[in-house]
């Protein structure tokens, strides 16, 4: 298992953060296994494409809300991580407040 869960859309509200906001907040290492993506569509040449970051930023984007880590952007720099059998990479982590997950909703989220 690469990811905690894939996911399929944003479950967490706007957050409102531009390119300024996301490089003020500096990367730390997160778990590929605690992530949760926000996109099922994966394209084959971004994956391949050793210049996708060239335009963005070089440290994907991780919402933490309601105990749950989602893989905001980034997941072709996640899975190309995979590949290298890395099992964590270095994210932008943005703490949104938002509800704690009761105990039977984070275990219906690790399946």
């Amino acid at each position: 298992m690469i990811f905690k869960l894939v996911g399929d859309g944003r479950p967490y509200p706007e957050h409102g953060l531009g390119q300024r906001d996301w490089a003020a907040i500096p990367p730390r290492q997160v778990r590929l296994d605690q992530l949760v993506t926000t996109k099922r569509v994966l394209a084959l040449d971004v994956l391949l494409d050793e210049d996708s970051t060239f335009y963005g930023d070089l440290f994907p984007h991780v919402i933490e809300w309601g105990g749950a880590l989602y893989l905001e952007d980034g997941l072709h720099r996640a899975v190309r991580a995979a590949l290298q059998q890395r099992t964590s990479i270095h994210a932008r982590v943005y703490v949104l407040a938002g509800p704690a997950l009761s105990d039977s909703a984070q275990s219906s989220l690790a399946r």
